[in-house]
């Protein structure tokens, strides 16, 4: 039986505030710009923020749509201009803590009761819930917070200024979005009973592995940036290609719509920019190997651009500080991850406490729950 405890719904509540917080940060780091006459930064801030906003709202009521069994004309309506306004993600946290709160804090029976009623049910719907929230947070992790972090960063080094809250912002924004993604990755595996969880090791190491891989790319991201705008933008449109061309090869069938299909598959094209993600649930160690090489060959080869071309920028402190941080997260990410899938992927470390608990007699069986959108679906 899946389990929503008294936790998640504390994460859950801390979750909507900081959802809130983020929002008027947004506006004020926006404004701020403004204030001070940066008014592309600004504009970009901004642009990056309704983008994210536009593209979670039309995949939250594309869901809502699917997740009708037999949909209410009026509902809907209502609903679509909920989305319309950009609330929609407000409607799914409603619904997760009228859920979320019966699962972890009232005692129902298992008696006779209405199928709405039932345990298992009301855990499941908190559990499915939670996890489509937790994909609509990658969404805008990835289309929003990730790119004005590269901003932050570039003109952290453009202006090579020493600021204690920038660099406060930058590592605590590193830290939600590997936090965001580890977070998922716990929603996803619980919402999905074939899929063995996590265990407290397991989100430890997949957290430091995330933590440390992504932020050595994004800082080799803002490092190229420096050295010339439009030679980023060309890689990023690159990488894009590339993960949007491997999306189209695997045939993915989340979204019902075509047209949803597509748009899903560009997102996890940006996505694919600055992380793997598995999107078929396969096992993925060639191209795991090829991803994560290809990033290792493309951070060191920019090191050396500027090592050999452009000397004179190895004498400013900003420069020093990103490159050494990018070397030594790059190779403690690589490390964090070989660690992780050889001893602390759930697979096989629930293997490894499978086999003990069947050597004391215990059983390693698991309730088959009817899944959904997710069933083919595992970001690694």
């Amino acid at each position: 039986m899946m389990k929503f405890p008294k936790q998640d719904f504390i994460f859950l509540v801390s979750g909507i505030i900081i959802h809130v917080v983020d929002i008027g940060v947004d506006f004020w780091v926006a404004s701020k710009y403004f204030c001070e006459g940066q008014y592309w930064w600004g504009i970009l801030i901004l642009c990056f923020r309704g983008l994210s906003s536009i593209v979670i709202q039309l995949f939250s009521y594309e869901w809502f749509k699917n997740d009708c069994e037999n949909p209410n004309p009026e509902k809907l309506k209502w609903i679509f201009l909920v989305h319309f306004f950009h609330c929609g993600i407000f409607i799914r946290y409603w619904f997760a803590l009228k859920y979320g709160y019966q699962a972890a804090f009232k005692e129902i029976s298992n008696g006779d009761v209405s199928e709405t009623e039932h345990p298992n049910f009301i855990h499941k719907q908190a559990i499915d819930i939670m996890t489509d929230i937790s994909m609509l947070k990658i969404f805008k992790t990835f289309l929003e917070s990730t790119p004005q972090l590269l901003v932050q960063i570039y003109i952290l080094m453009e202006r090579d200024t020493n600021n204690f809250c920038q660099y406060a912002a930058i590592i605590l924004s590193f830290c939600g979005i590997s936090y965001s993604t580890a977070n998922y990755q716990i929603s996803l595996r619980k919402s999905l009973p074939e899929k063995d969880e996590f265990h407290v090791l397991s989100k430890l190491v997949y957290l430091f592995y995330k933590l440390l891989t992504v932020t050595s790319w994004i800082l080799s991201i803002s490092l190229i940036t420096l050295l010339s705008v439009r030679g980023s933008v060309f890689l990023l449109i690159l990488l894009w290609s590339c993960g949007f061309c491997w999306t189209l090869k695997q045939h993915t069938t989340f979204c019902k719509s075509k047209v949803m299909e597509y748009l899903y598959r560009t997102v996890i094209g940006i996505i694919l920019i600055f992380t793997f993600f598995n999107i078929k649930g396969t096992k993925t160690k060639v191209c795991i190997s090829i991803y994560y090489a290809t990033h290792t060959l493309l951070t060191l080869g920019v090191l050396f651009i500027y090592l050999f071309w452009k000397p004179f920028f190895t004498k400013e402190i900003h420069f020093t500080i990103v490159s050494i941080l990018t070397i030594v997260s790059m190779v403690l990410g690589i490390i964090f991850l070989l660690v992780y899938y050889r001893y602390f992927h759930p697979t096989v470390y629930c293997r490894q406490q499978t086999y003990l608990d069947e050597a004391d007699g215990e059983s390693g069986e698991k309730d088959r729950v009817e899944v959904g959108r997710f069933q083919n679906f595992i970001m690694q």
